[in-house]
């Protein structure tokens, strides 16, 4: 079997959120703890609860949604969200959407009938050196696609 998702989706779901809130805690402190301290709860404590409140909610519709691998295993692919892994077959996927003018770029498949994950599954393709060029694995996938809902 081949992996068709990208191997920095560990890094993307669960290292950047830690450093993310992490950076904004320490903001918080810095701004608690330091001399200018005094009447300044705003840019204290609304513009890091921005922060984030929006980067939560960018990285719950972003990449939190996004399969931990996808596997190709020929007439089908295998997903896997934490322990939990499901077998779809080829004839399953009724639609390939590749999003790759985003960061991060992603492949989302709706399903014909819904999935364990649901009736869209979306995963992140492997990273490329030319990040604006589209992925010849989303390519050959879409085409394998398309001869197994034609057979």
């Amino acid at each position: 079997m081949r992996r068709i998702s990208s191997r920095s989706t560990f890094f993307q779901k669960r290292v950047f959120p830690v450093f993310w809130f992490g950076f904004v805690a320490i903001f918080v402190l810095i701004g608690l703890f330091g001399e200018h301290a005094a009447g300044a709860a705003f840019p204290i404590f609304v513009v890091p609860a921005l922060m984030a409140l929006i980067g939560y909610l960018i990285m719950k519709h972003l990449i939190f949604t996004l399969a931990d691998e996808v596997l190709d295993a020929g007439d089908a692919l295998i997903v896997r969200f934490g322990s939990e892994q499901e077998r779809i077959p080829l004839n399953e996927v009724i639609n390939i959407s590749y999003a790759y003018l985003q960061n991060p770029s992603r492949v989302t498949l709706t399903l014909r009938t819904p999935s364990r994950f649901g009736k869209e599954v979306s995963f992140m393709p492997p990273q490329r050196f030319l990040a604006f060029a589209k992925s010849p694995i989303v390519a050959e996938l879409i085409e394998r696609v398309d001869a197994a809902r034609r057979a």
